[in-house]
């Protein structure tokens, strides 16, 4: 079971990452486009998920595209989901007591990745030895 604190560290450990509050919520930057961030559900949403929709913490998080999304979304809908607010956005949600920590870590990396320069995301693959 994943929570906030290993979504910080997670996070922060990324090059050029910062946290700061948006919308009232967390939300992690790298040189200031988001890619992760807490997203608790609103009105609309509760609306839209009716008696499916989760309790407990929400992670939103980008992805490098649509179809990326809907995999991630067919892959396992007990832990990712999405709400109508981000019908044709590149993001998911995902239940954070049910991530596992590793898959956590890939996810945010890969969130990272797709918004980060391309210099930046480059380095950073070539000390992981993925270039």
């Amino acid at each position: 079971m994943a929570g906030w604190e290993d979504v910080r560290r997670i996070a922060l450990g990324l090059p050029e990452t910062s946290e700061r509050p948006q919308w009232g919520n967390a939300s992690w930057r790298v040189r200031d486009k988001p890619f992760a961030w807490e997203r608790p559900l609103r009105p609309g949403d509760l609306r839209a998920l009716g008696d499916a929709a989760p309790d407990g913490p929400i992670l939103g998080v980008r992805v490098e595209h649509l179809v990326a999304k809907e995999a991630l979304l067919a892959d396992d809908p007990e832990v990712y989901f999405t709400t109508p607010h981000f019908d044709g956005y590149a993001a998911v949600l995902v239940r954070l007591e049910r991530i596992a920590p590793d898959e956590l870590e890939e996810l945010i990396a890969e969130a990272w990745l797709c918004q980060a320069p391309k210099r930046l995301a480059r380095e950073y693959m070539e000390t992981r030895g993925n270039a």
